[in-house]
Formats: structure tokens, sequence, C-alpha cells
């Protein structure tokens, strides 16, 4: 096939036949193997992600590296994964989404390959922000061709495919690499990549054939909105990603990167508006039904992330499990969406795509609600329900969000809408652990205050707790039984103080899901992707 758009065949009577630009009918084998190549290098490029998460102690001490300093592994990572997303859709329209697809994965698998072998971590850390660029190259594509490249009926079953992707490739990255650690060496969570690379250059490079690019484009590349593009994106993310450590505002490199990202920001969004040829189109703003998609998506994406994030802090500092015993406990989150992917997708084609949001949203609402109640004594059995139906709530919401703000788009926007979308989800998880964390640190402060005010030592329960706690290091042969029983009493409060924060931090993720299922009433019905318009 050569030309991204198939167009029907009106001279049947039966279903369409989806016919390439030659009037060829198009060989859905070739279509499958050549996107089944781009569903495994984006699945590569997620994973890598998370894949070092619980291998970072064996990587600090292969290199040398400091607390801080390991830390940047997974930071670089994504802020470089970000700058990238934006351009995707002027660089495959410019080269064709094979060329330009085949040369990420190769940068990907030789960055891969350096980053395994550094010796440093300021090696590291600099072939870690190249695997970045090349990763993020390799993430919106499949999303614009599962668009364009499929007729109407196969698309819910591509976003299905991509959807997964999207949240099973975090969920399984942690596992994988802490077993590939264990079995072989920590480098090879980065040599592995280049047997899987290698077979999605194959399938890729020979099958997947889905359009031509226009060399024209490179005349006149607009240098001035790529440097403002790249100075908001990486000062934005660097803000969102480290500013809940440093205090926010009260760090002055936090201060001005803030006033660099809006500065960039409003520069950058006025020159793609005036440019005559704009390195990110803005265009799918236009539709509806794409702006509050895009607003949808942002909160799918912060769900999803921020429920990954709050249940491991909660269940390791609170609960004080281990690694083993959380991973066991995240797993429903991944099953679950694993397994309600297909269901998903057959209630998307089944009923109006507004419905199917709202009832996603509102199930993700409904469960992520019932962490308002958590106690300390909350483990696996009692987080069940609640990851189990915010999965299911989660990728409903996630297929049909995506769905919706593609429906009314036509075939030449779709490039960039999805740079767009991918962009936003990724943008979303970053602002959503960052407003997570401060919820975390300012609510766990204020509930100490009130619970040290309501358990004083000077009031008569607060006294009778103290008293039973002296009692118990007295029996237990104690040289200060009294000063131990003040650091069990405070280490109390934290831990419960702690406890009603994760609360509060899962009534705003929570109060979020309900707006969501509010404002997908006001979507258009979406009647498909129109089919006309042309290539790219």
């Amino acid at each position: 096939m050569t030309d991204a758009v198939l167009h029907p065949d009106s001279g049947r009577a039966q279903a369409p036949a989806y016919l390439g630009s030659d009037g060829e009918a198009v060989d859905w084998v070739k279509i499958f193997l050549g996107f089944g190549g781009m569903v495994l290098g984006q699945f590569m490029a997620m994973l890598d992600i998370q894949i070092v998460a619980s291998s970072l102690v064996q990587i600090q001490a292969g290199i040398g590296a400091t607390s801080d300093e390991i830390s940047w592994v997974q930071t670089i990572y994504l802020l470089a994964e970000v700058v990238i997303m934006p351009l995707t859709a002027y660089l495959t329209k410019m080269w064709g989404t094979r060329p330009f697809y085949v040369i990420a994965v190769i940068g990907f698998m030789v960055t891969s390959v350096a980053t395994g072998l550094s010796t440093s971590v300021g090696v590291m850390i600099v072939f870690r922000a190249l695997q970045g660029i090349f990763a993020g190259a390799m993430i919106p594509p499949i999303f614009a061709t599962a668009m364009t490249v499929f007729p109407p009926e196969r698309r819910v079953t591509a976003n299905v495919i991509v959807g997964l992707i999207v949240t099973l490739a975090p969920t399984v990255g942690p596992t994988l690499g802490g077993h590939l650690t264990e079995a072989l060496d920590w480098r090879w969570l980065f040599f592995i990549n280049v047997p899987v690379g290698a077979l999605v250059i194959f399938l890729v490079g020979r099958y997947g054939d889905f359009d031509r690019g226009n060399p024209d484009l490179a005349k006149g590349i607009d240098w001035w909105g790529l440097g403002l593009m790249t100075v908001f994106l990486l000062s934005m993310q660097y803000v969102l990603e480290e500013g809940s450590d440093e205090g926010w505002f009260q760090d002055d490199l936090i201060l001005w990167l803030t006033v660099a990202a809006v500065l960039t920001g409003i520069a950058f969004i006025w020159r793609q508006l005036s440019y005559r040829q704009p390195i990110v189109s803005f265009t799918p703003f236009h539709d509806r039904n794409f702006s509050l998609g895009i607003v949808m998506i942002f909160i799918s994406g912060a769900s999803l992330f921020g429920g990954t994030f709050l249940l491991p802090i909660f269940l390791g500092q609170v609960r004080g499990f281990s690694s083993a015993e959380v991973g066991t406990t995240m797993l429903v989150s991944g099953l679950s969406m694993f397994l309600s992917a297909p269901i998903a997708g057959r209630l998307i084609r089944m009923v109006d795509v507004r419905v199917a949001m709202v009832v996603g949203f509102a199930l993700a609402a409904w469960a992520i609600q019932l962490g308002v109640r958590v106690t300390d004594q909350w483990g696996f059995r009692e987080f069940f329900v609640l990851q189990a139906v915010r999965g299911f709530g989660t990728m409903i919401a996630m297929i049909a969000a995506q769905q919706m703000a593609v429906s009314t788009l036509s075939v030449t926007e779709m490039k960039d809408a999805s740079g767009l979308i991918n962009l936003v989800r990724n943008v979303a998880g970053a602002i959503g652990l960052a407003m997570l964390s401060t919820i975390l640190t300012h609510q766990s402060a204020v509930h100490y205050a009130d619970l040290a005010s309501a358990l004083s030592v000077a009031n008569p329960q607060g006294a009778a707790m103290f008293e039973g706690l002296t009692q118990m290091m007295t029996a237990g042969g104690l040289a200060d039984p009294e000063g131990a029983a003040r650091k069990a009493f405070s280490l109390m409060m934290h831990r419960q103080a702690a406890t009603l924060s994760f609360g509060d931090a899962f009534g705003v993720l929570a109060l979020g899901c309900w707006v969501a299922a509010a404002l997908a009433v006001f979507a258009k019905p979406g009647k498909g992707v129109s089919l006309q318009g042309g290539g790219h």
C-alpha cells in the first residue's frame, strides 16, 4: 500500500473493500505486520521508562553514582521524550512514516547499547537523554497510523491495542527489569532492546509502507519555534518532576525555570499561530470534540499515572510492604486493564462514545473514591476492588476519549492530533504526580498538626494513650521508657497523618474523574473519521 488514505470501492453492493491509491486491494496481512512492528516498537519505548525503576540500586553501584545523580537516569529520559513528541507529526509528514520510524528505532538501539556500556553517571545521562529522544519519536506515529490506514470499523480495535500498550508497558516494566537484573545483569535492561529493535526494523521496514513524505517541508523549518518549544517543554517538565522535592518556588532554579516556561510557552504558541509553516499545528483544536477529548485524555492520564504513583508509596511507606509484596498488589491494576481492553473495545462499538466516556470515568471515579476511606491497615484485599474497577474504568475512558478526540477530524489532521494527544498524556502524568506529591506533603503536615492538638498529652485521651505506651516500654525493659513512648507516640501520629493525606489525594483524583464524566456530555456525536481529503 502506498498511500495513507484508503478509498472505499463504491461499486460493490456488499461491505466496502478498501483499496490503495493504485486501485489494488489492500493486503491486510502486510498492514497488520507493519502495524504490529510499530506496536512492538512503542511497547519497547514505553517499557524503558519504568524498566530501570526496580534496578536503580544496582545501576547506582555499577556506575558509582550518588542517590541524587541516579534519579536522573529516569528523569532525563522523560524530559527528552516530551520534547520530541510534538515534532513527530512534522517529521513523519516530511520523511514518511516508515523511514522516520526505522531511523528512530536504529537510534534507540544504538543509544540503548551505549547506555548499557556506560561506566560513569555523566556518560549514562547523556546517552539516556538521546535514548529518550528516539523513544519519544517512536510513540506518537502508531496512533496516527491506526487512525489513517484502518477503515472506521477496524479503528476501535487498533485504538484498543494502543491503549493496552500505554497501560501495560509501565505496569510490567519494573517487574521485567527486576527479573532481568537478577538473572543476567542490569546492563541487559538496555541490551535487550537490540534483538527486539531488530525485529521492529524488519517488520516496519518491509511491511510499513503506509504513506509518502513531502520533502518540500524541509524548506523553511521554523528554527525559532523549535528553540522556543524545546526551552518551554524542558523547563516545564523539569519543574514538574523536581518541584515538589525542592519546595517549589522556594528554590531559585525552580522559580526561574517556571518563569522561562511561561514566557517561552506563550511565545511558542504565538509563533506557531503566526508562522506560515508551523512545526506543531494547533488546527485540531478548532474541533470541539478534539478540545474536549484532550481535556479528558489529560484527566485519564493523570488518573492512570496518579493511581500507579499513590499505591506503591502507601504500601511501602505506611504498610512497610517489601518490593515483591508491592508488585503483587499492583499486579491487579495491570491485569484488570489487560483483561478489560477487549470488553472496552466492544462497549465503545456498541454505544455512543459519549456514553462510554461517562461510564468509564464514573467507574474510575467511584473506585478511586473508595480510597478516601483508606486506613493504615489496608493491603491487597482492601485495594483489590479499587484497583480492578479503576483499571476497567480508566481503560474504557482512555480508549473512548482517544476515539472521540479524533472522531470528527479529517485524515490530514491525524498526525498533528496524535503528537498532541501523546504529549498531553505524558504532561498529564507529570502534572498529576507533582500535584499528588504536593498534596501528600502539605496535607500530611496539616493532619499531623490537627492530631497533635487533638491528642496532646495534656488532654485525657492523649494522656491515656501515652500512659499505655509508657507501660509497654517499661514492660519491655527499655532504659528510658518515657522517651521511647514519646517517640512511638509521634510515629503513630505521623503514620495516621500520612494515611489521611493519602485519602485526600485519592479524593482529588476522584473529583477529576467526576468532572471528566460531566464534560463528556458536551461532546458531539462522532460519525467516524472522514476518508476524504487526500494523503499527507
